[in-house]
């Protein structure tokens, strides 16, 4: 059975040898998170900070951090689980194979919450600026919950079935936020919280809000699951747990999970915003401050003994990745079911997830038809974009599984080599403009504004691709330090290394000029023809440097609409094409968010903490 606590959890790991416990006096302003980031850069166990530098509750981080750690911590549940996902999705297949059926049976029984009338999380008062106030990077606005769970019900249907349990943005301090009063709740497009709080200010009826942060590791997984909108988390978290979710019902409020460590409990004001952030985010870079909704804090709970998880997000991977790869590991059977002809999709991890999704599809129902050009896989795409969070993918890349059956959509080198190798850049491009993407995407023209493009590449392989770059490759006057990312991927510099100080507008006329000039560069345009894919990088050596380098440069940095530019491009019918290379813009531009950067006093201070005879020592 799953941990029924975090402190459960805490005993078990450290019993077993994941988990560290470091008695130094640690500071959750900045120190904290630069050590999680590197315990969990070099693979390191769970961290328990035991004295926490002005507050009285212990820290815990990297609970997840490793995908055998987090297999491990629901090693009695995790198979049943996925048995239960792909028999829910297949009742023919329950009684296809009865007895495996009947192995879920206490995996479906947990799924029940169970309602009671007290619990631990109750046991004691406590107020905001007591709570451990972590803050991960330099210009955070002010401190955050990054672990917690945030539970809403739908005001019109009561009750636990139409909750929703998801792990959105808590701002404890800073910015105009009253002390105590007061705190931030941020969320994106695409969350459960959202209709929710739509249909409290429709019915003119309070927006009540329950954070738990702690309690056992089944909820926080819960809470970040992709599942369809009115399933309720909770009955994950009990599946996962191995046990049911006890809830502690409150007359007239929403009830609260009995075995969460903390639970800051409110209402959300309906006539307030205010601006939330800045915040270190996922992708790699600030998330600006921007007006979101208020939760008057009611009551601070928590248990005897009560401890604080946190996590840190930033450039990826981080110990969010662990998330991904085992919800993949769940659900991954699923994508057949839900997207038919859909084989799998992997949301890249090192490009900030949103922002490049890749996609193996199939071509099934025309047999007899030009086996080079995308049909069905175009039908799949627009599928796939109408999916929930998977709608917010920027370049949405598809291909076809009978090319190759033996791709993986894990390999990422060999997906965009097989891709480039059969890309028609007059035919394979599909533009959506003036839309939505990622609130923390700031490559687009607005808040939650931006463009897409799918992709979709089959058939029979069209070119070979460069693996070096030609020795006497001569680049036209503005571009520079020409760099092999990939088979057939070039990256180069434009332009002086100031120019990102420039407008948008004069950065698109500087590469479109520079574009359109190619044509009386014989030589060059000719040697230049065999890379399918140029980057324009303000820094082609880091852009190169590796995998990771490439895939977050290129697509955190640019808006496919605004920054695709291509040699020969033409529109026919509406549709942009171009006849020779394709180019992606991925300079940083002046509307861009700043990357995350640390503090160097806090990094020479974790670097002392981290030399021989130090309580860090061995770590990292």
């Amino acid at each position: 059975m799953g941990d029924r606590s975090l402190r459960e959890c805490v005993d078990d790991l450290e019993r077993t040898g994941q988990l560290v416990r470091i008695e130094a006096e640690i500071d959750p302003h900045l120190e904290a998170a630069e050590i999680q980031r590197r315990v969990y850069a070099a693979g390191g166990p769970a961290l328990f900070f035991a004295r926490v530098k002005g507050c009285r509750f212990p820290m815990v981080s990297n609970l997840f951090g490793t995908i055998d750690r987090a297999r491990y911590l629901f090693r009695d549940t995790l198979l049943l689980v996925q048995r239960l996902v792909d028999l829910k999705l297949d009742p023919l297949r329950a009684l296809q194979h009865p007895l495996q059926a009947a192995r879920t049976i206490p995996a479906a029984w947990a799924m029940q919450p169970k309602l009671v009338r007290s619990g631990p999380v109750l046991a004691h008062e406590t107020s905001v600026s007591q709570l451990p106030q972590l803050v991960c990077w330099p210009d955070d606005g002010g401190a955050f919950v990054t672990l917690p769970a945030v539970y809403t019900e739908d005001v019109t249907r009561p009750g636990w079935r139409s909750s929703n349990l998801g792990m959105y943005r808590i701002q404890l301090s800073g910015g105009q936020y009253q002390p105590d009063r007061q705190v931030g709740l941020h969320y994106q497009l695409h969350r459960g919280i959202g209709v929710h709080h739509t249909q409290a200010l429709r019915n003119g009826k309070p927006f009540r809000v329950n954070i738990f942060v702690g309690g056992p590791p089944a909820l926080p997984l819960a809470a970040v699951m992709p599942l369809p909108e009115g399933l309720s988390e909770l009955t994950f978290a009990g599946a996962l747990g191995g046990r049911r979710v006890r809830m502690i019902r409150q007359p007239g409020a929403l009830p609260i999970a009995a075995d969460a460590d903390f639970c800051i409990t409110g209402t959300v004001d309906p006539t307030l915003v205010l601006p939330e952030g800045p915040f270190g985010d996922h992708l790699g870079y600030y998330s600006l401050a921007h007006d979101f909704p208020v939760l008057n804090v009611e009551k601070v709970t928590h248990r005897a003994g009560a401890i604080w998880p946190f996590t840190v997000v930033g450039r990826p991977p981080q110990e969010d990745t662990t998330f991904g790869q085992l919800i993949h590991e769940i659900t991954g059977s699923a994508i057949p079911q839900v997207l038919p002809g859909v084989k799998a999709v992997h949301a890249v991890d090192a490009a900030g997830v949103h922002p490049l999704l890749l996609t193996i599809g199939s071509e099934r129902y025309t047999p007899y038809a030009d086996a080079g050009r995308p049909q069905e896989l175009l039908t799949q795409a627009n599928a796939i974009l109408g999916q929930g969070q998977l709608s917010l993918a920027k370049y949405l890349l598809i291909v076809n599984e009978a090319d190759d059956p033996s791709l993986g959509i894990h390999d990422i080198s060999a997906f965009l080599r097989h891709l480039l190798e059969r890309a028609d850049w007059t035919r394979d491009l599909h533009f959506q403009t003036r839309t939505t993407i990622d609130t923390l995407d700031y490559s687009g023209d607005g808040l939650n504004a931006g463009s897409k493009v799918v992709i979709a590449a089959c058939g029979p392989k069209r070119r070979d691709l460069p693996t070096e770059i030609p020795g006497d490759l001569t680049l036209p006057d503005g571009w520079r330090n020409p760099r092999l990312c990939l088979p057939g991927i070039l990256a180069v510099e434009l332009g002086s290394r100031a120019s990102n100080l420039k407008s948008q507008t004069t950065l698109n006329a500087q590469l479109s000029s520079l574009i359109s000039s190619l044509p009386t560069l014989i030589s060059s345009l000719s040697m230049l023809h065999s890379f399918p894919l140029i980057v324009v990088v303000d820094d082609s050596e880091f852009a190169a440097a590796s995998l990771n380098n490439f895939l977050w440069v290129t697509f955190t940095r640019s808006n496919p609409a605004a920054d695709v530019h291509g040699f020969g491009s033409f529109v026919e019918n509406k549709h942009w094409g171009c006849r020779g290379p394709l180019v992606i813009d991925a300079r940083l531009k002046p509307h861009y968010a700043p990357p995350l950067i640390e503090d160097p006093a806090v990094t020479q201070r974790v670097d002392r903490l981290a030399a021989a005879g130090g309580p860090l020592q061995g770590l990292f």
